[in-house]
């Protein structure tokens, strides 16, 4: 973790007292009406917004990112002179490291340490941050109503628990069907609509112009995507400690032999866009790629370097009949505010303004925000930028229709699929011979975070 500004010397009741009051905590339950609950309570609290507050004082609000929002927190502090901000960056959690939590445990032990506020990568922190009495409840005075209600329908869906939000969604990483519109004309194709054309494409790509690419299978990432927009169950959250896991419904299957026939013919990578092979042997050769929102500038634009005016957005594809559009959802972060704080008023502010306000989610964020109206700006300036050969509309529609029976659980699903199927598509298996493997090794990921599992 790297300290950006240094620390202004906030203070923090003693462990020693901290082990007293837990002490108390555990002797006395009479005393959890004065001291609140014991993971994290402290004497002097007072009642407000839904939680037990500390005593509020002043000094630096402490802010945790990651380094692609080392840039929200410097503008913040740029536009507010006169608060003072100490900016920490650390890995956001990235790839399920549970950074954050490991951390939360210890401050909880020794009653000191807490951030303000933190940006996560992940979408499931809630499924810890609510039990350990970290995040602080933001729909019970802190943030309005009527902000609340201007983020994507669904967006704070993760954030919720018991219909308590406790993070605010940063941006939406809904998949949508990325695709280089001159080479598409050239090669005299349309733009597939549903899933089944889109399998024909991808064998007539490989008989007419092998190399050229429809799709890549090679990231942990990758049933996000497909099995997810494709509405396989293989992770329903039925519950704040309950899964369902299915991976041999149609949905499921019918998706994995799409993509197996893709693989065989290999007009489907399995190299992973960020690998270095990908790099060097495919990026100029993708037609088409179903992904995320941030496909176009994270791998098109800046990894890719695929010129301007190639890369248009369209919508995913549908299976044939499905009179429900549905998709996936790879990533978008999330913000949380410590029911610790001893800065409410500034932690609040920041946090509201690091969601919704334009100066930043609209005109320098990276990813398609969550915040609705920024979110047009947001598309207005990708328009402006000139870079894409069409409107990126798609994105605007595909907001609103991630399948919400795929969750957010405490377990990673990339790392499943990442120590389960990954490895056998390099073997040569195909991706239906490994379903049962994926949903034993989900059942056991799952089991093994206190979660019942049902079919």
């Amino acid at each position: 973790m790297t300290v950006t500004k240094p620390s202004s010397g906030r203070e923090r009741q003693s462990s020693t007292r901290r082990a007293a009051l837990l002490a108390g905590c555990a002797a006395t339950a009479a005393l959890t009406l004065t001291l609140t609950a014991c993971g994290g309570g402290t004497t002097g609290t007072t009642n407000k917004d839904g939680f037990a507050q500390a005593p509020q004082k002043d000094g630096a609000l402490t802010v945790w990112v990651d380094a692609t929002r080392v840039e929200a927190a410097k503008l913040y502090q740029q536009q507010h002179p006169d608060v003072k901000l100490d900016i920490v960056t650390y890995d956001g959690d990235a790839n399920g490291s549970n950074y954050l939590q490991t951390k939360v445990q210890l401050f909880n032990r020794t009653g000191k340490g807490w951030p303000d506020v933190v940006f996560s990568s992940q979408n499931n922190e809630v499924t810890w941050a609510v039990d350990q009495n970290f995040a602080a409840p933001l729909n019970k005075g802190l943030i309005p109503s009527a902000s609340l209600g201007k983020f994507a329908s669904g967006a704070n869906d993760v954030c919720t628990v018991g219909g308590t939000v406790y993070c605010l969604r940063n941006d939406l990483s809904q998949a949508v069907l990325w695709y280089n519109v001159p080479l598409l004309k050239k090669f005299g194709y349309t733009v597939p609509t549903t899933w089944e054309e889109y399998q024909q494409l991808g064998e007539k790509v490989a008989k007419e112009h092998p190399g050229y690419l429809v799709g890549d299978a090679g990231d942990s990432f990758t049933p996000e995507i497909y099995l997810w927009a494709s509405k396989c169950g293989a992770n329903h959250i039925t519950g704040p400690k309950s899964v369902s896991v299915n991976t041999s419904g149609e949905a499921c299957t019918k998706m994995a032999k799409l993509m197996d026939v893709l693989i065989k013919n290999k007009s489907m990578s399995i190299s992973g866009v960020f690998s270095t092979d990908f790099g060097k042997n495919e990026a100029d050769k993708v037609l088409l790629m179903p992904g995320p929102a941030w496909y176009g500038g994270a791998v098109f634009k800046d990894t890719f370097k695929t010129p301007a005016k190639q890369i248009g957005a369209a919508p995913i594809p549908q299976w044939q009949g499905d009179t429900s559009p549905s998709t996936g959802n790879v990533g978008g972060g999330t913000w949380l505010l410590s029911q610790h704080s001893a800065h409410i008023k500034a932690a609040t502010d920041f946090l509201k303004w690091v969601t919704t306000d334009n100066a930043y989610q609209g005109e320098k964020a990276p990813g398609f925000p969550a915040y609705a109206p920024a979110a047009e700006t947001w598309l207005k300036g990708q328009d402006a930028s000139g870079y894409f050969a069409t409107d990126l509309s798609a994105l605007k529609n595909a907001s609103s229709q991630v399948w919400p029976g795929w969750g957010s659980g405490q377990f990673s699903q990339e790392a499943i699929w990442a120590a389960t199927v990954k490895p056998g598509l390099t073997q040569g298996k195909s991706v239906v011979s490994m379903l049962p493997a994926w949903q034993d090794s989900i059942v056991k990921y799952a089991e093994s975070n206190g979660y019942k599992v049902s079919p």
